[in-house]
């Protein structure tokens, strides 16, 4: 084989294996967004269901600082359930940033096959032979009898008992005071600007009416959400509505909030992954 030949040959080769590889990564399922502790993309939870695991999760979070998510999917095909799982932990970023304490259960409904997917922080306590207990004598019998909801509830509360026993930095207040908790509170703002605003500014006048209700609203979101970022927006909101003098009403929330809380309240705190955990199939 002349020198020519063999370049051509290597060529060929290396166009073959990016196409092949091209293909293999165009052929992967996306990773939803995050928008919630649990994402259920086959309806199999009811409403109730996942509100219920979506307060627990929320409520563990706020009280230990790690972050817990759900994620039930039809198929991770082409890829098997481990590297689906990693990617979407790599993805979501969920833990804290340098504390790594971070989980998440993924279940491809379809292929009957799920995953933990535990982050750096946790593997001390949240192991694979822990993880593996976890699915094969909680979560799958209640799988294979088709309680969906009683093996996710039972394996979610499982790895919360779990990660309890792990020595970890204490919760910051950062999570309580987001954007997504003003979002939250926006028609309560905007409904105290509109009324109460109103009758301070015909009162008090225009500019000092609205300094009164932009320092009453701030207060009582101070007391309602305990966050003094989400106190201070929402006084500055009520200012803004005051002045304006009603003008925004036309606008609806919608126009200034995206329609709601969409995905903007919750989202990962920059926690590292390895690919620890334990996978299981029913």
């Amino acid at each position: 084989m002349t020198p020519s030949t063999a370049r051509g040959a290597t060529r060929a080769l290396l166009f073959a294996v990016t196409l092949c590889w091209s293909l293999v990564v165009s052929a992967q399922i996306a990773v939803p967004p995050l928008t919630g502790h649990v994402i259920d993309q086959t309806g199999t939870l009811t409403v109730e269901q996942k509100s219920s695991l979506e307060q627990s999760l929320t409520a563990f979070e706020a009280r230990k600082g790690s972050q817990l998510a759900v994620l039930m999917i039809p198929s991770s095909a082409p890829e098997a359930i481990e590297p689906y799982a990693l990617r979407v932990a790599e993805q979501w970023k969920l833990g804290r940033k340098k504390v790594d304490d971070g989980a998440i259960l993924v279940i491809a409904k379809d292929d009957r096959t799920l995953r933990i997917e535990v982050g750096y922080g946790l593997e001390g306590a949240l192991n694979d032979a822990t993880s593996k207990r976890i699915i094969s004598e909680t979560i799958l019998p209640r799988f294979k009898q088709q309680d969906f909801y009683g093996g996710i509830n039972a394996g979610v509360g499982q790895i919360i008992s779990v990660i309890d026993g792990e020595p970890l930095p204490a919760p910051s207040e950062k999570p309580t005071g987001n954007i997504g908790d003003l979002r939250q509170y926006a028609p309560i703002v905007f409904i105290l600007a509109i009324v109460v605003g109103g009758v301070l500014r015909a009162t008090l006048g225009r500019v000092p009416g609205a300094l009164v209700t932009g320092g009453a609203v701030a207060v009582l979101a101070w007391f309602v959400a305990g966050a003094v970022s989400v106190a201070l927006l929402a006084g500055v909101m009520a200012l803004f509505v005051t002045l304006l003098g009603g003008g925004m009403r036309g606008h609806g929330l919608g126009g200034y909030y995206g329609g709601g809380r969409g995905g903007g309240g919750f989202s990962g705190g920059g926690g590292g992954f390895g690919g620890g955990g334990a996978s299981g199939r029913w």
